[in-house]
């Protein structure tokens, strides 16, 4: 597991604190945009201090709740995976990107006050039109998530110790 956090994760989430960084300084909050891809893909800076596609955005206690939230699935990461909760590499992968998404935002709460989301998108379909923002962190996640669902099909359970 510390090769795929050192390989994997630490990357992952210097490069999304990076990419952030980057943002907070050259776009102003909710203000500056700049189009890259004509009619489907902006950069922008928003604050989210909600969870995915903005749910509970602005509710008072929000960072702290999710913070916490975020700090209780790191701790259920780490004991399941000491268990051998995640016996295959698409599972052991899901692992190592969670744990750079989930680092990810929790630094933006801790060191902005809200998580820093700047990736837009409109597909033209609804819908999610224009697609919600997001950043590296949060595909880290739900490419995560993606990994972890097809691991429950494809990787063999770990076998329980039967003691007569």
């Amino acid at each position: 597991m510390i090769r795929l956090l050192l390989f994997l994760s630490v990357p992952l989430y210097i490069l999304d604190q990076w990419s952030k960084l980057w943002i907070v300084k050259h776009f102003e909050l909710h203000v500056t945009e700049q189009e890259v891809i004509p009619g489907i893909f902006w950069l922008h800076h928003t604050a989210n201090t909600g969870v995915a596609f903005g749910m509970f955005n602005g509710t008072e206690y929000a960072n702290y709740a999710f913070g916490a939230i975020s700090l209780t699935a790191l701790t259920i990461l780490t004991v399941m995976y000491r268990k051998g909760l995640f016996p295959g590499i698409l599972s052991r992968l899901s692992v190592a990107l969670l744990v750079a998404g989930i680092f990810g935002n929790l630094t933006d709460r801790l060191l902005h006050g809200y998580v820093v989301d700047f990736l837009r998108f409109d597909f033209g379909f609804r819908p999610f039109n224009p697609w919600p923002s997001f950043n590296v962190a949060d595909s880290c996640v739900v490419v995560a998530a993606i990994l972890l669902a097809i691991a429950s099909f494809t990787e063999a359970t770990p076998a329980k110790d039967k003691k007569a």
